[in-house]
């Protein structure tokens, strides 16, 4: 899978539901301040001769004679889609026209042409299969029923389905935001950060370790900020993270742990869909933050594991439909947080270990992160 933050991926669930439509308006706020460029990819199952939406079609495809053909569109006025990502003001637009087995090699072979700097909006669903955008939304009609197959194998990675009626859609693009030419959205969900604990292995506070210039806290703050409707802290001591601006939510009963403060927090949540983080993880994966929210689906939490037994409550998915069992646990004198899903549905995620989140745990983890930080800018910088 080719990790591409830069792209912003485009899928539909059938033909003529308004995807240029979406990516055209996604140019139009983006192109002034950011050089974009359009990408139109058209699978092909096999060289049989017949359409890739069905029937004969016109051959432009089957004609291919190699496994991909890369072109560039450069002529604005005509009415096709390509022509019409140029119109909105993408800086460069191409069509890329592959056979399905082959689509990583040909992904990589268009980036080669594109430039590794380049943001990128890309009108596709199979291009998914083996790319992991920054974004990727999914366009269809009011009504889902009768998507296509290439819809059907990626609906559920899609962060956002946006329903079109032909003239607009029920979606904000002002969600939709760049920053530093990498592709995000703010999530229609609460992140709440654990601040509660005593940070009796580190010998002091976590929360106010500085690393580049701010308290951990701040950092964590600073990095889910403009990705979710709502940020709040869940911590006893409100004054002490005022300069956080941001609601801080004490537990409804003291000494009872982070079980008690994530029931709190979420009682005091204004969104139904919760992501809790623990305030000492300061660097963590977006991506991995929009998988665990995608597969909430009916689930009341759903929580990432990385081995055998081995659970990331404190990096988790929690509806406020949890609320009722955990409450129901701490009466029965429970406090650790996973006995506390015990009469909840929870989904279990299976993460890598390179991508599991990272706690500092004691003095000697933070001196190893602010290393691991001082060799990353070095590279950076290199």
């Amino acid at each position: 899978m080719i990790r591409l933050d830069r792209m912003l991926m485009i899928g539909s669930t059938g033909a003529n539901v308004g995807k240029t439509e979406l990516a055209c308006a996604i140019i139009r706020k983006f192109c002034k301040s950011n050089p974009l460029v359009g990408i139109k990819v058209t699978t092909i199952q096999a060289r049989d001769g017949r359409c890739p939406r069905g029937g004969m079609g016109c051959g432009v495809c089957s004609s291919i004679a190699g496994n991909f053909l890369i072109t560039e569109e450069t002529d604005r006025t005509l009415r096709k889609d390509t022509a019409r990502l140029l119109a909105a003001g993408a800086r460069r637009v191409f069509w890329l026209r592959v056979i399905r087995a082959h689509l990583e090699e040909a992904l990589a072979a268009l980036l080669e042409v594109i430039g590794s700097d380049a943001v990128l909006i890309c009108e596709s669903n199979s291009l998914r299969e083996v790319a992991e955008p920054g974004l990727f939304l999914m366009v269809g009609g009011r009504r889902q029923e009768g998507s296509k197959e290439s819809a059907r194998k990626v609906a559920e990675l899609a962060d956002k389905f946006v329903a079109s009626d032909g003239s607009g859609f029920d979606f904000d693009i002002g969600r939709v935001k760049l920053v530093e030419g990498k592709w995000a959205m703010r999530l229609e969900a609460t992140a709440i950060i654990m601040a509660g604990g005593g940070s009796t292995r580190a010998g002091q506070d976590k929360s106010m370790l500085p690393i580049d210039g701010e308290p951990m806290i701040g950092h964590v703050y600073d990095r889910l900020s403009g990705h979710f409707d709502q940020v709040i802290v869940s911590a006893n001591d409100p004054s002490k993270y005022g300069f956080l601006g941001v609601e801080v939510v004490a537990d409804r009963v003291m000494g009872r742990g982070p079980l008690m403060g994530i029931a709190s927090a979420l009682r005091a949540s204004t969104s139904e869909v919760n992501f809790v983080i623990a305030c000492d993880i300061p660097t963590f994966d977006m991506g991995l933050v929009r998988r665990l929210l995608r597969e909430a689906g009916d689930h009341d939490a759903v929580i990432p594991r990385t081995g055998q037994g081995q659970y990331e409550p404190l990096f988790a998915v929690y509806k406020k439909s949890a609320v009722d069992s955990i409450e129901e646990a701490l009466s029965s004198g429970k406090t650790r947080v996973m006995e506390g899903l015990e009469g909840c549905k929870v989904k279990y995620v299976e993460v890598a270990a390179d991508e599991r989140p990272r706690n500092i745990n004691t003095m000697a983890d933070y001196r190893e992160f602010i290393e691991r930080q001082k060799y990353a800018d070095v590279r950076a910088d290199a």
